[in-house]
């Protein structure tokens, strides 16, 4: 059996440590995503999407699968957010009215009652029955989170849809991304009032231009019979949403603003999972704007 030369041996001992090196560097990739992932999960950021770029195909396959699971975990714990909001929020409305109604009944026949008219009791008797029946009229305002009336899905040109929301808000710059026409499946009475609310709470934080753009979620998002789902991007150039308030924007009844009710943005949470989407505020905004959020749509 003939020796390789020495030039030989060189060459083989090069090719190994050049393999050695390359395959130190993809498990250090592997070990990054790996720690990305976790880092995503401990702050319970279920919406990460690592790049499938420079891995074998069973690695990218896994990595796929991974993102989609990330997705769904994610859609699975709103959807169970915003159900425990409103069951809560029936049991509360319920129980405030029952207790509210018997007031106003009472005080009500105590202002008519000849006993109290004209007498310092008819001034504190009102007081108690106006507030009563303004505490009335609050609690009724949240029960819009129960009474959600079901999507009506249908086919929407979205390249049109859009063109119509900036008519409502002439004053805004608007920077509009749809070149092509794209149609999703969704309720359009209920996509027009949550970018409604979108844009309204922008302006109220000062914005002065707006982007809508599209792109295209990787995977299927866990969803079945190959159903694919396109995400709208919407961002503005107002205020920041601060770190410690991102996380409750969602929570029914908190709010920033001195005369919010703090349901806007629930409801609109409610009207995405109820076309079988998704909401949810972007960790970071598109370059050049301050806030994005993101409206995920079934296509």
């Amino acid at each position: 059996m003939a020796l390789l030369p020495i030039g030989g041996w060189v060459l083989v001992a090069i090719v190994l440590v050049i393999l050695l090196f390359l395959f130190i560097r993809h498990q250090r990739l592997l070990s990054l995503r790996a720690h990305l992932m976790r880092e995503a999960l401990h702050n319970h950021d279920f919406t990460f999407r690592l790049p499938t770029d420079r891995l074998f195909p069973g690695e990218r396959d896994l990595q796929e699968a991974l993102n989609d699971m990330g997705s769904e975990i994610n859609r699975l714990l709103a959807r169970s957010e915003v159900e425990s909001w409103r069951r809560l929020t029936r049991v509360l409305t319920h129980e405030i009215m029952n207790s509210v109604a018997p007031i106003q009944s009472i005080t009500q026949a105590y202002i008519s009652s000849p006993m109290v008219k004209g007498t310092p009791l008819e001034e504190g008797m009102r007081a108690i029955y106006d507030t009563s029946l303004g505490l009335s009229t609050f609690v009724d305002s949240y029960r819009k989170l129960t009474l959600l009336q079901p999507a009506d899905i249908q086919p929407l040109d979205l390249r049109q849809f859009v063109r119509t929301i900036p008519t409502l808000y002439p004053d805004l710059q608007w920077h509009i991304g749809l070149d092509v026409p794209t149609s999703v499946d969704t309720d359009q009475g209920m996509l027009r009032q949550v970018l409604t609310n979108i844009i309204k709470n922008a302006v109220e934080a000062g914005a002065r231009s707006v982007d809508i753009r599209m792109v295209e979620a990787s995977g299927n998002g866990g969803k079945q019979d190959n159903a694919s789902t396109m995400q709208m991007l919407v961002s503005n150039d107002g205020q920041p949403i601060a770190t410690e308030v991102a996380r409750e924007i969602f929570i029914p009844f908190f709010t920033t603003k001195k005369t919010g009710q703090g349901i806007g943005l629930a409801i609109a949470r409610q009207m995405m999972m109820a076309c079988g989407g998704n909401l949810w505020l972007a960790d970071t905004p598109v370059a050049g704007f301050h806030t994005t959020f993101v409206l995920e749509l079934a296509v």
